[in-house]
């Protein structure tokens, strides 16, 4: 039953953490470059009823498109602390044994170099995957402005 109450929609996440392993480049059937790695984000906090500190980690996983997809396979490594700007987005996949599966992951708008890799050639350090001197084309669009089909399907994974 609706109300009438129209709620703004938001949909934006940004995170800083560390690669939990190196990061894999593929490409779609239309030969779009895709990366995906994983983020773990460190927690610490006081146990209430010991008093100890104690460390969390949670593991979320990234997915990087186009020209920044390529860079981040080609900069950073497992280890290597980013910053994540992008949104959530949930994908259903069939596995190996026919079952459907759920995923979520944030899909990245930009990721930040926080620092200097052994790749970098007289780069800054802090570099982001979408530095205006290197400008990636933006998510659903062409080189030339024009929409893009961002077509979901297209995840080799």
């Amino acid at each position: 039953m609706s109300m009438g109450l129209k709620l703004p929609e938001q949909n934006q996440v940004m995170l800083i953490g560390r690669l939990t392993h190196d990061p894999e480049l593929r490409f779609t059937t239309k030969q779009i470059p895709v990366c995906s790695f994983r983020l773990a984000l460190n927690r610490r906090f006081k146990d209430a009823t010991s008093g100890e500190w104690r460390e969390e980690a949670t593991f979320v996983p990234i997915v990087v498109w186009r020209n920044a997809a390529e860079r981040c396979k080609e900069r950073l490594k497992k280890g290597s602390p980013v910053q994540v700007e992008g949104r959530l987005r949930s994908r259903e996949y069939e596995d190996k044994t026919g079952q459907k599966r759920t995923v979520l992951e944030v899909e990245a708008r930009r990721v930040q170099f926080l620092a200097p890799t052994a790749v970098t050639t007289g780069a800054e350090p802090g570099l982001a995957a979408d530095a205006a001197a290197d400008m990636p084309v933006p998510i659903g669009s062409s080189s030339n402005g024009q929409s893009v089909d961002a077509d979901i399907e297209e995840v080799p994974f």
